[in-house]
């Protein structure tokens, strides 16, 4: 893993050949939105989720929370889908106030048009792209790799992996930028270099 450094001085290590970046909590400051989504969806299903949990799961698809949560709790659900419906909308309705985090997205936009980028989240497709949309930067990246275009997530490294295969760049040649650490550990078993940017972001290492 990088250590980070001032991003405004930031560059690439030799061999770099593509930027790969997660969504939520990188590029987008969206976290504080996605939890309080959390807890009025799972608050009216009588599940408890604590802000340490929600940041330990950050990168995983809503549904598979959902799931993991029901075990961890014994709280038994009917409806996943619907559940995963209910917090994706609680999330959209915030989604006018969702800004860029301006460390991550000054260096993708130095960087767009000299190294193929991409973004890859364990995000939904829809939630992913109206978020780049909001903005403003979607046409930045020549890739877009979400939750329904791998079987398996984060921490597991397909989501990097694809997303490398779209960009023709080897594992080798990318780098990760992440703030969980799931998703620095899908970046590591992808076998590329990663870049926690929790320090550039405000957020601390571990909460």
């Amino acid at each position: 893993m990088i250590s980070p450094t001032n991003p405004t001085a930031w560059a690439p290590p030799t061999g770099t050949r593509g930027l790969i970046f997660d969504c939520d909590g990188t590029l987008a400051d969206t976290m504080p939105a996605h939890f309080r989504a959390w807890t009025t969806m799972l608050g009216r299903h009588g599940i408890p989720f604590t802000e340490t949990r929600f940041y330990q799961l950050g990168g995983m698809p809503t549904a598979k929370i959902i799931r993991l949560l029901s075990d961890e709790t014994g709280v038994p659900v009917s409806d996943v889908d619907a559940m995963v419906a209910e917090k994706e909308a609680a999330f959209l309705e915030c989604l006018s106030a969702i800004q860029p985090m301006e460390a991550v997205v000054a260096i993708a936009a130095a960087y767009r048009g000299r190294l193929p980028m991409a973004v890859a989240s364990g995000g939904y497709r829809d939630t992913i792209t109206r978020t780049l949309d909001q903005l403003g930067i979607r046409d930045w990246f020549d890739a877009m790799v979400v939750a329904e275009d791998t079987p398996r997530h984060k921490p597991e490294p397909d989501v990097f992996l694809e997303a490398a295969r779209r960009l023709t760049v080897p594992p080798e040649g990318c780098v990760v930028f992440e703030d969980t650490d799931i998703g620095l550990e899908a970046a590591r078993r992808a076998g590329m270099a990663s870049l926690d940017v929790r320090a550039w972001v405000g957020r601390a290492k571990s909460r």
